[in-house]
């Protein structure tokens, strides 16, 4: 099935649920289905967004822009991951605790408004990647159907471009508990200081970069494209400057560049499998 079938059939596929809830996030995923089931449904369609400590600040102002250029009803609910019993202690199925507490909310506002179709932004490449969350997904009974259809992070990157989206082209933006290894207990306090150094990073000009929390250690991940800029030394001082005027004692650059879930490497397992808890004081 080609791209515009793939679009079509997700057309379809929104317009049979009738009314439906968006679990969203302003990511490119979400944000893409939100425009779709707008066109298809109109005012059946809700959305909602938590707001959370773990969640980058951008990633809210970019999902209320969205959703109100949409015209599309938008809830902000408040939410807090590191109050979950397990959460904070940072299993490696951690995802898994987040993604449960979001359907939660999302299946009680569901419930509220009538709504009996919860959907969410998971794609057919997520479908192969270790994703803990998607076993609360299936729990909940949430719908995936950017991947029911069979559209890829690209075509919908593509299509997104087309209907004149500004998440087309935006990096993903995972929550920034997925900044700290395995078995490194997360704070309010960490989860600040990574967003802050990321924040120096993107000041700077690097649109996609990641920095890891091997506390006191800052692990820098760029493109392999932008390493040589990164090391220059007007940039360098300035990233060093900034990130242990944060809290970090150690600022170091991954020579690989940025990849995403790069901490899942270490991971003794395949994807789509429950690799066992890690001991944290090897971490």
């Amino acid at each position: 099935m080609d791209t515009d079938a793939k679009l079509a059939a997700l057309q379809s596929s929104l317009r049979a649920m009738g009314r439906v809830l968006v679990a969203f996030s302003g990511g490119v995923d979400s944000s893409f289905l939100l425009q779709v089931a707008a066109e298809a449904l109109g005012d059946g369609v809700i959305a909602v967004t938590t707001r959370s400590p773990t969640a980058p600040e951008e990633d809210e102002a970019m999902a209320c822009a969205l959703a109100a250029a949409l015209g599309v009803r938008h809830r902000l609910i408040d939410a807090n991951e590191l109050d979950i019993p397990g959460y904070a202690a940072n299993p490696v199925d951690r995802c898994y605790f987040c993604k449960d507490s979001l359907y939660e909310i999302c299946a009680a506002e569901a419930q509220r408004l009538g709504v009996s179709a919860i959907v969410d932004g998971v794609n057919l490449d997520d479908l192969g990647d270790y994703r803990p969350g998607l076993r609360a997904a299936q729990e909940h009974g949430i719908r995936h159907p950017l991947a029911e259809v069979g559209l890829s992070k690209a075509e919908i990157r593509t299509l997104s471009r087309r209907a004149g989206l500004p998440t087309a082209d935006r990096p993903s933006s995972p929550c920034l508990s997925s900044r700290f290894p395995y078995g490194t207990r997360i704070t309010l306090d960490g989860l600040r200081r990574v967003a802050a150094a990321e924040r120096v990073l993107r000041a700077l000009g690097f649109r996609e970069c990641r920095v890891r929390a091997h506390e006191p250690i800052a692990r820098i991940e760029v493109p392999a494209s932008e390493l040589a800029r990164l090391a220059a030394p007007e940039v360098r001082d300035v990233v060093v400057r900034e990130l242990r005027a944060i809290g970090f004692g150690y600022v170091t650059v991954d020579l690989q560049g940025f990849r995403s879930g790069s901490l899942n490497e270490v991971l003794p397992v395949a994807p789509g499998t429950t690799p066992p808890t890690p001991d944290p004081r090897a971490s």
